[in-house]
């Protein structure tokens, strides 16, 4: 509250008659809630203007006012002062956590390869102990008044006549290393810098004609539009209400299978004419009896809904989605609808999807938007939610409303069966189904539709630990894919420019060189051209472009700018996975046939909660209660393997840690040549790079 003379004013100015005669200021209104203060004044309404205490109010406010202001500015820095320390604190307490307990990520899951990642990190390490000798080698020439640069030289000139004041066999070897720089370094990897820079500016092209192409649909107003509007009324003919199959493949989501398997069997859609599928894959004997009790449930409901199980999961989800369309009641269904285990569609998803089809006969998929239930949760949901907005909001739209082809995102889509047994089915050889199904479908001349105003929620991976091995899998793909259809795209029946597509933009361009460049010219070029400097990387393209970049793909997500930066360097840090995954999957390594489900934390929005519950009616509401028999039921289970299931950790990535002191070592080296911008970079995309390796931008384990 203000200080007591405060009061003792405001009352005198009351009492004495003309409201603020004797107050001597300006009356102000502090509101105190915490953590902001703020201050508004209020205006005097019975002061005639003529009087003295009109002017004496208009001159100024009093200096106890603005001593009151003054303070309420200091105690908000020292707030923001105070919890900037702490965050500090906190982040220098988990990374002397991380260290001191000391589990890397070379502790693999069962089932789990790490040939190819300990071979990079080996690598890493081994051009890290290099720059380390280079720069302490820099660092006494510099000391020792030597040239750092070769200077211009004359034909005929070798590189120890450049050098001033040679003598001695060190001052000998360092212009022996300058010659070999010069003449056998700089060459090749001046060329190398050469090549990553123009596919560099190949891929901004590309994502520049992406946002034009994305501004263009937005201002023609252009999007999907069905033949025929939607009708409500459920007593209309079949065309309207066709019969879809729902399927929700699943492998051991405790966490999010009762919310999602509620949501979906509350489609606002006839009861008769759509089947959920809950295929359930899961190895843990709990979840999979958690699982099926809560279909039970919703069978009682009068919800048509059957439980499947594997006990032997061959080819993952691909295998899962197979074996459900080999049931013999597959047959009386024309469409199938995919939801992943996190998914929530909202009630009206197959009255907004659906008519899409009618009177389009060459439609073969209809795909919706994802939403995010947690995309504010921490650091490294906020950047993903600025990745994936960008792939929806531009990258799918545009593909879809000028080419009519898009990878389908394995889930939130609506297949026609038609176009699903015309493409040869689901197959298993690739981690990748849901692509791999999307591009056999657009090579017989099926068309996708892709509605940006459908949207369906989901969850982001909050652990880095999950979403490395996500981008792992998501990457390593591709590749695979593409070795395996590149002859049959050669082969197929579609047009010249579409084959291009497929090959060059889909699959080399956004899936092999943006990786490929993004890793070689910021972590490896980069680094190097400091230590050979003979190799120069413009100041444009390690800062002007990637900003512009960084700027076209957060306008989808615009409340993210403020983490534009942050962006941008975690975008860089994350290439060395998705290089790693990309040079797996396209020479067949280990590593590339990985398949490990994303972990999920079960979160659900209020709002959507409380909607649910004032929609349905009290039975329905207990029907997708929690289970608490079936959990107490897993209460009773051994002790230890309770612990061994609920176990969470972080871990240190030891390549992500090599390469943080790479690049430092690399931006010390830059101090000595006077590199502002490389020596910028270099600093805080190493600090990145660390972060990363601590595992401190995710979920954190107490």
């Amino acid at each position: 509250m203000a200080p007591s003379f405060w009061g003792r004013e405001a009352r005198a100015g009351g009492v004495g008659g003309g409201g603020m005669g004797n107050g001597g200021g300006t009356p102000v209104v502090v509101k105190m809630e915490n953590p902001n203060w703020s201050i508004s004044e209020v205006e005097p309404t019975d002061v005639d203007p003529g009087s003295p205490a009109a002017g004496k109010a208009g001159r100024g406010k009093n200096a106890r006012q603005i001593t009151w202001v003054l303070l309420l500015k200091a105690h908000r820095a020292a707030g923001r002062l105070t919890g900037a320390a702490s965050a500090a604190l906190a982040v220098a307490a988990a990374a002397r956590r991380r260290v001191a307990v000391g589990r890397t990520d070379s502790d693999a899951a069962p089932g789990e390869s790490t040939a190819l990642r300990t071979r990079s990190y080996l690598l890493i390490r081994a051009f890290l102990l290099l720059s380390v000798l280079l720069l302490a080698v820099e660092v006494a020439a510099y000391f020792q008044g030597w040239h750092l640069q070769m200077p211009e030289l004359p034909a005929g000139f070798s590189a120890e006549e450049g050098l001033v004041a040679i003598d001695g066999l060190f001052a000998a070897a360092y212009a022996g290393w300058m010659r070999v720089r010069l003449q056998y370094l700089a060459p090749p990897l001046q060329f190398l810098t050469n090549s990553c820079v123009v596919l560099f500016m190949i891929q901004s092209v590309d994502r520049l004609v992406l946002c034009l192409g994305c501004l263009w649909i937005k201002l023609k107003g252009i999007k999907p539009v069905p033949l025929a509007a939607d009708k409500d009324d459920v007593e209309a003919g079949a065309d309207d209400f066709p019969m879809v199959l729902v399927q929700m493949p699943m492998c051991n989501e405790r966490e999010v299978y009762q919310q999602s398997i509620g949501a979906i069997c509350n489609l606002d859609w006839p009861r008769s004419n759509f089947l959920v599928q809950v295929l359930d894959d899961s190895d843990d004997a709990t979840t999979s009896a958690l699982i099926k009790e809560e279909v039970e449930k919703w069978q009682r409901e009068g919800v048509h809904i059957v439980y499947r199980h594997r006990v032997i999961r061959d080819g993952y989800k691909a295998g899962n989605l197979k074996s459900a369309m080999n049931c013999s009641y597959v047959k009386d269904y024309e469409y199938v609808v995919i939801f992943d285990a996190d998914f929530q569609p909202q009630a009206d998803f197959l009255k907004r999807a659906m008519p899409h089809f009618k009177g389009k006969d060459d439609v073969g998929l209809v795909q919706a938007r994802w939403s995010f239930i947690n995309n504010d949760e921490n650091l490294l949901t906020r950047l993903q939610n600025i990745n994936l907005c960008f792939h929806f909001e531009v990258e799918q739209q545009v593909n879809g409303t000028f080419l009519n082809f898009f990878g389908f995102n394995g889930t939130a889509g609506v297949w026609r069966i038609k176009a699903l047994e015309d493409s040869g089915g689901w197959m298993e050889r690739t981690t990748v189904e849901d692509m791999d199904i999307a591009v056999r479908a657009h090579l017989k001349g099926w068309k996708f539709l892709y509605l940006n105003d459908v949207e369906c929620q989901c969850e982001l991976p909050e652990s880095y630990e999950a979403y490395r091995k996500q981008q792992h899998r998501w990457h390593s793909g591709p590749m695979q894919l593409f070795r395996l259809c590149f002859v049959d795209i050669i082969k197929s029946k579609i047009g010249f420019w579409k084959k291009c597509n497929l090959i060059f933009l889909f699959f080399l361009l956004r899936k092999l060189i943006l990786p490929f460049y993004s890793f070689t010219l910021f972590c490896v070029i980069l680094p190097m051209t400091m230590f050979v400097p003979e190799a120069e990387l413009p100041a444009w393209v390690v800062c002007y472009v990637p900003v512009t970049m960084s700027i076209m793909s957060i306008l989808p997500a615009p409340k993210s700018f403020p983490f534009i930066v942050p962006y941008l360097l975690f975008e860089n840090t994350m290439s060395v996975t998705k290089f790693n995954a990309m040079v797996s999957g396209l020479f067949q390594l280990g590593s590339a046939y990985e398949w490990v489900v994303t972990k999920k934390s079960g979160r659900s929005s209020e709002g959507d909660l409380v909607a649910l519950v004032e929609k349905h009616s009290a039975p329905q509401r207990v029907g997708s209660a929690p289970n608490l028999d079936a959990l107490a039921k897993e209460g009773s289970l051994p002790k230890k393997d309770a612990a061994k299931k609920k176990q969470k950790h972080n871990r240190i990535y030891r390549k992500e840690l090599a390469l943080s002191f790479l690049l430092l070592t690399a931006a010390a080296r830059s101090v000595l040549s006077a590199q502002g911008v490389h020596f910028y970079f270099l600093l805080f995309q190493g600090i990145s790079f660390l972060v990363m390796g601590l595992d401190l931008i995710g979920e954190q384990v107490e």
